[in-house]
């Protein structure tokens, strides 16, 4: 059954497959699939896609960039089990076909069409839900990342039509009575789009009819002053007709107006009666919400999971419960409070509030007793007449709500056993939650819907900021503004005293306080003054931990990773990983944690907001002693170099093509590391990052012998998947920790890897690290470590066009490397003198070391070097013109590399199957299959493999009477080789031109 993507249009570019988001390639990609989606089940020609990617100046080869482009976005759908027929080519461009795909561009235009069409037939309850789900569907600007002309210009259309949306659902919600709901959600509107005089017309009405007169009158006088000054225009008739009316309080503004009359709904089934009671109590209206929040941004999506707890509901079903979970500082109080005030229409009988105090830093937990009391006087229920038993009194409180549209919102809530005895028993009564915990229970037993809050985007939090500073200091620095929002975690609550810092110090620009919240030291300190303190509400849910877990979430502040999984824990407080995996869902449970995803091992990753983790750190120093500190960091860091060990062994099927240091290993289940490394890449990548943070923090911390050894066995990453920058940094560091420490066999090893990570790049940047290492190995006696450094200057030697001196140091290291045992790096080399030989025209000879290196290859299992070694031994075949076993051979090299996500791997096996293809006069397979090797060649920046899949094209199209674009193909491939000094492959590639 294929695959059913969504892709999201409505916001920053998404695409989802199965519920699994799926990652589409660099920015020309993602504007092409943007141009698409924006007119599916349209052709979208080519040129336009010129237009849209380089806007007015394009390179001669943007067509065929283009259908690289397109190229690589079908291997992306194939991948997540689509075929080819989503993008079909059709003159003069490409077409994306939606059938069996959802897209919220189609689904939102859909849903508009419905709105309309209901309220053209006076069905405007109906409407009303289709416009509020259609708005729903947005979740930023359209295509938000995505550059291009054509691209903002469908933009802003799409937004034009959003906005006609909110003033339509505003008209519906006023005719409605919903008075509340329009003015919480056309302020924003007609902030932002000050001229657009029916959403001001719509809001002064909202206003007025709220009792809010005065606001009104100014929302008038506002749009006024914007329309003369910008346009020097005085407002339309109709706003000035409205605002003499409400200036002599026109009768008629109190009535819905004519035109948007709600259908009359049929007449509700008769409500089932309360049980008798013998206390006549009369039913006040009371009203307990406490102000709406100043400034609120943003959570729009939180904000309509809401809005269906109200909506559509009966006296039979249960009450509609929003469970707002988060960290503290989030905004859940202020989504409750924004939320009730949004549809306090919707409840005529009633928005009762009680703060239950479930993590005051003050107060005790407040008991349900004490709440069900207060609401049943405030529901007119004398104080003589309220039961004393807690049962009884939850008895009274729901009779009462029987038949009634009451609003409960339950803040700061501990458990769901506090808040039990607080729910209505009815479906027309709706409850808002707010805590720090699931509460599995409200879901399970009352089909609570959760809403879990995380941190604001990046613009809504720079936004929050705009709305509490004046908005010209803001936009005077918009990096800093962001830098400031970062520092802050784009934490509601931090964000918001730290704009009160400045909103109170005219005189600090932006710059000035993000340098003072730079300093980790003092960020909690300056964000804890007067009332709102950000370190009391991490203290509250601290203290509340059990002492193991509170161990836990202090060492989780030790490493400098990004994120952690399951053994790492466990290695920290040296417990079982079961009981690890326990206490971080526990501090999951408690917001301190979050958990960001499963990694390609198929382990949980748990991570820790910046702030949070200073907090940490301050309970790490205060509580724990330093040897205690340094013993748990010394856990997780061997921990590390243990399963990076194995997973390097896994990878080249034994302890191969490296030397360890002497840092004793962390003792690990031996299932747990088989587990770990069942694909060693995969685990490598997924560690990218901690890896490379535990290297730094260990040579910092001057562990110059784990520093080394752990880079020695993640080298394997970098090389395989192209990360040249880590490797450079590890590098660097891990030389600096071992020159530091006089280790001349650790400086030796890493001089080694980084002259290795030069060749190929900046061949003589690899020179001097590769003789230094040599000669150090030499000193010492390490005949392993000097086997790696000759077998790498034999590279180097080729790759400078050396084959004689190659060829010498080759052999040498056959024999180094057969005495040590290492037979992957034997076969290895045996592969490079098969190259040799081919280079020198000796395909017999080259033959010959190619069988030799795939004997011993195959003595190890199928691992990295077996592609190496099939590659050698294909070229060697295809020279003797053996085509078919050497399309054989390449397959194979192709498989492995492919399960390896080896980038480059990739490119060489697919340009040596479109040569061989091309040989044997395939060649249309050949041109499409040397298409694909181009589009991988470009993401590995390797030119001059680039230019050999270019010159490789031309090739093919010569075969296939396509002059033109053979010429376009050699002359762009010799401009590679020229740019990268390659100048046996320029030659070649002249020679190709002049006979053109």
């Amino acid at each position: 059954m294929a695959a059913r993507i969504e892709f999201g249009l409505l916001g920053p570019l998404s695409v989802v497959t199965d519920g699994r988001r799926t990652a589409v390639g660099g920015p020309r990609q993602r504007a092409i699939l943007a141009l698409l989606l924006l007119s599916p089940d349209t052709v979208v020609s080519v040129d336009a896609m010129v237009e849209a990617v380089w806007q007015g100046d394009p390179p001669a080869t943007a067509r065929t960039q283009v259908a690289i482009c397109v190229a690589g976005l079908r291997k992306v759908f194939r991948a997540q089990g689509c075929g080819d027929a989503l993008i079909s080519t059709v003159h003069p461009g490409y077409q994306l076909n939606s059938a069996g795909h959802r897209i919220d561009l189609l689904v939102f235009q859909e849903l508009v069409r419905q709105a309309e069409q209901a309220a053209a037939g006076r069905r405007t309850a109906e409407a009303g839900v289709l416009y509020a789900r259609a708005l729903g569907l947005w979740r930023g600007s359209v295509a938000e990342g995505v550059a291009g002309r054509q691209v903002e210009d469908e933009a802003g259309r799409l937004e034009e039509t959003r906005v006609s949306c909110l003033e339509a659902l505003a008209e519906i919600d006023l005719a409605l009575g919903r008075q509340l709901e329009v003015i919480g959600g056309l302020t924003p509107v007609v902030r932002e789009h000050p001229l657009r005089e029916r959403a001001r017309h719509v809001l002064m009405r909202a206003q007025y009819r709220a009792g809010r007169r005065a606001e009104a009158l100014e929302t008038f006088r506002e749009g006024r002053r914007r329309s003369v000054e910008e346009l020097g225009l005085e407002p339309g008739p109709d706003l000035g007709r409205l605002h003499d009316a409400i200036l002599r309080d026109d009768p008629a503004l109190g009535r819905p107006d004519d035109g948007a009359q709600p259908a009359p709904a049929p007449a509700p089934a008769p409500a089932p009666q309360p049980a008798p009671t013998p206390l006549a109590v009369a039913q006040p209206t009371p009203s307990f919400l406490p102000p709406n929040v100043p400034a609120f941004t943003g959570r729009a999506a939180e904000t309509a999971t809401l809005d269906r707890l109200a909506e559509g509901r009966s006296e039979e079903q249960p009450p509609g419960i929003g469970l707002i979970t988060g960290v503290a500082g989030v905004g859940k109080t202020g989504l409750a409070v924004h939320w009730a005030h949004r549809v306090a229409a919707r409840f005529p009988d009633g928005r009762l509030y009680v703060d239950l105090c479930g993590h005051d830093e003050t107060r005790e937990p407040t008991t349900a007793a004490d709440v069900l009391s207060r609401f049943l006087r405030a529901l007119g229920v004398p104080s003589e007449q309220i039961p004393a038993d807690t049962g009884e009194r939850t008895e009274l409180y729901r009779s009462l709500l029987a038949g009634r549209r009451v609003l409960v919102v339950l803040d700061n809530a501990r458990s769901a056993a506090q808040i039990g005895p607080l729910l209505p028993g009815t479906g027309q009564c709706c409850v808002v939650v707010t805590g720090r915990e699931p509460m599995e229970q409200l879901m399970l037993r009352y089909g609570a819907v959760r809403v879990q809050l995380g941190v604001l985007p990046p613009a809504e939090a720079v936004e929050l900021l705009g709305r509490i500073v004046p908005e010209d200091r803001i936009a005077a620095d918009p990096e800093q503004a962001e830098r400031l929002a970062e520092l802050c975690d784009r934490l509601p609550l931090a964000l918001r005293i730290a704009a009160a810092r400045l909103a109170s110090k005219p005189h600090w620009s932006v710059r000035h306080l993000v340098a003072r919240l730079a300093d980790e030291r003092r960020r909690l300190d300056e964000l804890s003054r007067g009332e709102a303190q950000v370190r009391a509400g991490f203290a509250v849910s601290y203290r509340q931990l059990a002492p193991d877990a509170a161990r836990l979430y202090r060492r989780l502040a030790l490493l400098e990773a990004p994120d952690v999984t399951v053994w790492t824990a466990a290695a920290l407080l040296d417990v079982h990983p079961f009981e690890a995996e326990r206490l971080l869902e526990h501090l999951v449970d408690v917001q301190l944690l979050e958990v960001t995803g499963t990694d390609g091992t198929g382990q949980l990753r748990f991570r820790m907001h910046n702030l949070l983790g200073l907090f940490a750190r301050e309970r790490l120093r205060a509580e724990e002693s330093e040897d205690e500190r340094a013993r748990s960091l010394d856990r997780a860091l061997r921990g590390w170099l243990t399963v990076a060990e194995h997973a390097h062994r896994a990878e080249y099927g034994g302890d191969f093509a490296l030397i360890h240091g002497s840092t004793p290993r962390l003792e690990l289940d031996a299932q747990l590391l088989e587990e770990l490394t069942a694909d060693p890449l995969e685990w490598f990548e997924a560690e990218r990052l901690s890896l490379i943070a535990a290297i730094d923090q260990a040579a910092r911390l001057g562990r110059d012998e784990l520093a080394w050894d752990l880079l020695s066995c993640t080298v394997v990453l970098f090389e395989t998947r192209e990360y040249l920058d880590d490797w450079q940094f590890c590098c660097d560091r891990a030389l600096a920790a071992t020159r530091a420490a006089g280790n001349l066999r650790g400086e030796a090893a890493v001089l080694e890897s980084l002259g290795e990570r030069w060749i190929g790049i900046r061949h003589l940047s690899a020179a001097e690290p590769l003789l230094r290492a040599q000669a150090l190995f030499e000193q010492i006696g390490e005949e392993h470590g000097r086997a790696l450094a000759v077998r790498s200057l034999a590279v180097l030697d080729r790759v400078q066009g050396d084959l004689v001196s190659a060829r010498a140091r080759l052999t040498e290291a056959v024999g180094l490397f057969r005495a040590v045992g290492d037979l992957s790096c034997e076969a290895h080399v045996l592969g490079f003198l098969a190259q040799g030989e081919l280079d020198l025209g000796r395909p017999g000879a080259a033959l010959g070391y190619a069988e030799q290196a795939v004997a011993v290859a195959r003595r190890i299992g199928e691992t990295g070097v077996t592609a190496q070694v099939h590659f050698r031994y294909a070229r060697a075949l295809l020279a003797l013109e053996r085509f078919e076993e050497a399309e054989r051979a390449l397959q194979v090299v192709l498989r492995v590399v492919t399960a390896r996500r080896d980038l480059l791997g990739s490119v060489h096996a697919r340009l040596g199957l479109g040569e061989t293809m091309l040989r044997r006069g395939r060649a249309g397979e050949a041109h499409a299959e040397l298409l694909g090797a181009l589009e991988l060649a470009g993401r590995t920046g390797t030119v001059v493999v680039e230019g050999r899949v270019g010159a490789a094209l031309g090739r093919a199209a010569v075969a296939l009477g396509r002059v033109e674009e053979a010429r376009e193909r050699l002359e762009w491939a010799a401009g590679l080789f020229r740019a990268s000094g390659a100048d046996r492959d320029l030659g070649l590639v002249e020679q190709e031109l002049a006979v053109l």
